[in-house]
C-alpha cells in the first residue's frame, strides 16, 4: 500500500515537472517569435516615419488589447490576439527610435540598451532556473513600486524634471528585472500554467527594460 502510495506520489510529481517544463519551453518559444515580430513592426514605423500622436494612438490601442489578450489567453485566439498586441507594441517605439537614432551617439547607445537588456534578461532567467528559487514574494512589493513609477510618469509630464525622470528609469530598470525573476520563478513553480500570459509579462518587462535602460544610456552620455 505505502508503495503504491510513493508511485501515485511520483507520478504526479513527474507529471507537474512535464507540465512546467512545457509552459517554460512554450513561453521562451512564443515570447522569441513575438520579440522578432516587434521588432519588424518597429522597423516598419521608422521606415515610414510614423509621428509621435500616431504612436502615442498605437500605444493606447496596444493597452486595449492587452486586456483581449487575457480575455482570451485559454483559447486560439490567444496567439492571435498577442501577435497584434506585440505588433502594435514594436509598432509604438518607432518614432523614438528614430529620435535616439538621430543623435551623435545614437546608433551606439541604441545598441547599447539591447545589449544590456538581453544581458539582464538572459542573466536573470537564467539564476531563476538553476536556483528554482520562489520568488513570489517580491509581487506585492513590485506592484507597489510599478504603480508609484506610473503615478511619478504621469506627474513629470507636467513638471519635467529632468532628474525625476532620471530617477524614474532608474527605478523602472530594477523593478522591470524583478519582475523577470518573479514571473520566470511563477513558471518554475507552477504558479503560471498558461504560456500566453507568461509570455506577456515577461514581454512588458523586457520592452519597459529596453526603453527606460536606453534612457539612462543616453542621459549618462550627455546626448539628451
Amino acid at each position: 500500500m505505502q508503495d503504491k502510495s510513493l508511485y501515485n506520489m511520483n507520478t504526479v510529481g513527474l507529471e507537474s515537472a512535464l507540465s512546467t517544463n512545457k509552459v517554460l519551453k512554450n513561453t521562451y518559444m512564443l515570447l522569441g517569435m513575438t520579440l522578432l515580430f516587434s521588432a519588424l513592426t518597429a522597423g516598419l514605423s521608422m521606415a515610414v516615419g510614423l509621428g509621435h500622436g500616431t504612436a502615442l494612438v498605437l500605444s493606447l490601442v496596444g493597452f486595449g488589447l492587452l486586456f483581449v489578450v487575457h480575455r482570451t489567453a485559454d483559447t486560439s485566439k490567444g496567439l492571435l490576439a498577442v501577435f497584434a498586441f506585440t505588433g502594435v507594441m514594436g509598432a509604438s517605439i518607432g518614432p523614438m527610435l528614430n529620435y535616439y537614432l538621430a543623435m551623435p551617439n545614437g546608433p551606439s547607445l541604441v545598441m547599447q540598451a539591447l545589449g544590456g537588456t538581453a544581458v539582464v534578461f538572459f542573466g536573470l532567467s537564467a539564476y531563476a532556473l538553476t536556483t528554482r528559487k520562489d520568488f513570489s514574494y517580491m509581487g506585492g512589493f513590485l506592484m507597489v513600486g510599478l504603480l508609484v513609477a506610473v503615478v511619478a510618469m504621469i506627474a513629470n509630464i507636467f513638471l519635467a524634471i529632468p532628474a525625476l525622470s532620471l530617477t524614474i528609469s532608474a527605478a523602472v530598470v530594477m523593478i522591470m528585472s524583478g519582475l523577470i525573476l518573479f514571473d520566470t520563478s511563477r513558471i518554475i513553480n507552477g504558479g503560471e500554467t498558461n504560456y500566453i500570459r507568461a509570455t506577456v509579462s515577461l514581454y512588458l518587462s523586457i520592452y519597459n527594460l529596453f526603453i527606460h535602460l536606453l534612457s539612462l544610456l543616453t542621459a549618462f552620455s550627455g546626448d539628451d
